[in-house]
């Protein structure tokens, strides 16, 4: 048995690439820790513009006579006529029995 001295003692080699790496776990816990800080964000600044915007509304309130100016009547009559004339149509078609195609011509 013949043993080379030379190689017992070379020091064996680990070929990597070159260059800059970079470790993809820590890219990954960057994105969750981004993705969880934006949603934060966003529910704070959700809850910030509605506690805002509900001290902020007030119905308000008009007097009657202010109220009579608004709704014209005639308009009003003329589309409820509009409506129940459409619903009438609708129940007429609803109601009445659907025709059959006859076979024989």
């Amino acid at each position: 048995m013949k043993l080379e001295i030379p190689k017992l003692f070379k020091k064996k080699r680990h070929f990597r690439k070159g260059g800059f790496h970079t470790n993809p776990n820590i890219g990954w816990q960057i994105l969750v820790l981004f993705a969880f800080t934006a949603v934060v964000l966003s529910f704070i600044l959700g809850g910030s513009l509605f506690l805002s915007a509900s001290r902020q509304f007030q119905v308000p309130t008009l007097p009657d006579e202010t109220r009579e100016k608004l709704v014209d009547r005639a308009r009003l009559d003329k589309a409820l006529g509009y409506f129940s004339e459409r619903a009438e149509k609708s129940r007429a078609t609803i109601t009445s029995p659907s025709q059959v195609a006859d076979p024989s011509k």
